[in-house]
């Protein structure tokens, strides 16, 4: 005769701490990192990924980020959760910087922490993706010749990153 006794499924997996800052300070890439691990011996991987103003080869001066306030934090998180659904991340730091950035500067981080290093991979890389496209920043070049720059156009890159995740 069958266990009629009933199926227990697994306790449901909690949502990771998920932190999102928006902000004109620089940040410490390893404070952060170890931010997101202190105190846990559950986390076996973090990754990091640092985007960084680049120069332009001399040409640019500064970029100058905005961002839609509220919104932007919203959209990073909404990106950040599903990160958690699809992989056993046990942490996420997102932090973006607005305001005027000098070449070599940081311009976002993005740190996951996970038991395995597939997981964090995978979700940082995802975040990143979608952090490119979907969260309501704009960049305008300042020229280091002092001419007028550009606003800064989307590429078609990176929505073609983001399809992957599809």
């Amino acid at each position: 005769m069958p266990d009629a006794s009933p199926v227990q499924s697994p306790p449901p997996q909690s949502s990771p701490p998920i932190e999102v800052r928006i902000q004109s300070e620089d940040f410490d890439l390893a404070a952060e990192a170890a931010r997101l691990s202190a105190g846990r011996t559950d986390i076996g991987a973090v990754v990091t990924f640092t985007g960084l103003c680049r120069s332009e080869a001399g040409s640019l001066a500064a970029l100058e980020l905005e961002h839609y306030p509220g919104m932007a934090e919203e959209e990073i998180r909404r990106v950040a959760d599903e990160a958690s659904r699809r992989w056993p991340l046990q942490g996420i730091t997102v932090i973006h910087r607005h305001g005027a950035i000098s070449p070599g500067g940081n311009i976002v981080l993005v740190a996951t922490a996970s038991s395995h290093r597939a997981a964090a991979f995978a979700g940082a890389d995802f975040i990143m993706d979608f952090l490119k496209t979907r969260a309501p920043f704009w960049k305008k070049e300042h020229r280091a010749d002092g001419s007028q720059g550009d606003w800064v156009d989307a590429k078609e890159a990176d929505d073609a990153a983001t399809r992957r995740w599809e």
